[in-house]
């Protein structure tokens, strides 16, 4: 047994979750967030429990008595006060609008297959797969950010101080400076603009990104931005792409209809060029287009992709091939996450250097030439 794609729509709720759901959102609890952890722990444990045989309720209110914080507990206490009175258990995860469309409605296809226990323990995997992604991109990243936050402290130490030392023993010469010196010197005066000026802009750009973040034209833009960004570009891809194999994998192997398994997915992953894509490659496919043909037609999807999806449509596999594209792509993810952080930490060192080095060559460049600063005129 399978869903209809007709028996559901989306409700405004859920779309502006899914809009505002980001790939990097923090993998911590904010007021009532049932983060990607807890929800993680929770899918695995309720698999088990009902794996065993436990009765719904029985198996909640197990769960309910293992949570530390009480926000969760009370979320789970709704759940199971609604699965007692008479509601299926997706229902009470969407009514709770803790949990996004993309999962209530895979345990609605677990409910309905009788496969529940798999479809939890799929989810399971696939939030662990998307924290430890989480944590490995922030444990690159970290680094990076202290280092240039300390470069900023020392380069403001330098202005501030060091600079306008440098810029009064100058002026008693009367001597014409070389430009870089003059302009270290500038920059030194009106550091404090400069850094205001700075700051004003990136808040600026926060506030309109902010603003203008479910907007079509602003989504198209930033995503066809962002996919250019050397390096990056090409990696941020890949996780969207890793995700779209993952969630595909889940609903497949569920039985879930290719063109239901398409919409889920496509109300799940927040990426324009995939959800624009996903819009006309359902229609292919409802007029009976080829899955593999229909996604060649998009530039997102790489030559690997689809001519897997091809094969695996011939042998009627499409569930089995998404799960080892999966794979395949998520660690082709770890392996470019990890070498951005072995790229990263020299190159930050040669920034850190370049920045301090051009400071002092302007300030004692100079010095070098006190024979012809200091004679008479």
């Amino acid at each position: 047994m399978s869903i209809n794609i007709s028996t559901y729509k989306a409700s405004k709720e859920a779309k502006t979750s899914k809009r505002s759901e980001n790939f990097f959102s923090k993998d911590i609890s904010l007021g009532n967030r049932f983060s990607d952890k807890d929800k993680m722990e929770f899918y695995k444990e309720l698999s088990v429990l009902l794996s065993s045989g436990v009765d719904f309720r029985k198996a909640l209110e197990i769960l309910k008595d293992q949570q530390k914080k009480e926000k969760h507990k009370n979320l789970i206490a709704a759940i199971t006060k609604e699965v007692v009175q008479g509601k299926a258990l997706f229902e009470a995860l969407r009514d709770s609008e803790k949990f996004s469309p993309y999962e209530y409605f895979s345990v609605k296809i677990g409910e309905e297959t009788r496969k529940l226990d798999e479809v939890l323990l799929e989810l399971n995997q696939y939030f662990d797969r998307k924290v430890k992604m989480r944590r490995q991109l922030l444990s690159v990243f970290t680094y990076p950010f202290f280092v240039l936050l300390l470069t900023f402290g020392v380069l403001y130490f330098m202005m501030k101080y060091v600079v306008p030392m440098f810029a009064s023993v100058f002026k008693q010469f009367g001597k014409e400076l070389p430009g870089l010196t003059k302009k270290i010197i500038y920059v030194s005066e009106h550091f404090s603009t400069i850094s205001l000026l700075f700051m004003g802009i990136v808040f600026f750009m926060i506030g309109f990104h902010f603003y203008f973040k479910n907007q079509v034209f602003y989504r198209r833009i930033m995503s066809q931005l962002v996919v250019k960004i050397p390096f990056f570009g090409k990696l941020i891809k890949k996780i969207y792409i890793t995700r779209f194999c993952q969630s595909l994998s889940l609903l497949l192997s569920a039985k879930t209809p290719l063109v239901t398994s398409l919409d889920l997915v496509q109300r799940m992953i927040s990426f324009y060029p995939l959800e624009t894509s996903l819009n006309v490659i359902k229609k292919e496919i409802t007029k009976g287009t080829l899955f593999s043909k229909a996604l060649a037609k998009h530039s997102i999807y790489d030559f690997k992709l689809i001519s897997l999806v091809g094969v695996a449509e011939q042998v009627n596999k499409l569930d089995e091939m998404f799960e080892r594209l999966a794979k395949q792509y998520d660690d082709e993810v770890q392996h470019q996450t990890k070498m951005i952080g072995v790229v990263m930490e020299p190159l930050i060192i040669v920034i850190i250097g370049l920045v301090v080095g051009t400071v002092l060559i302007a300030m004692y460049s100079p010095m070098f030439d006190l024979s012809k600063i200091i004679q008479p005129s």
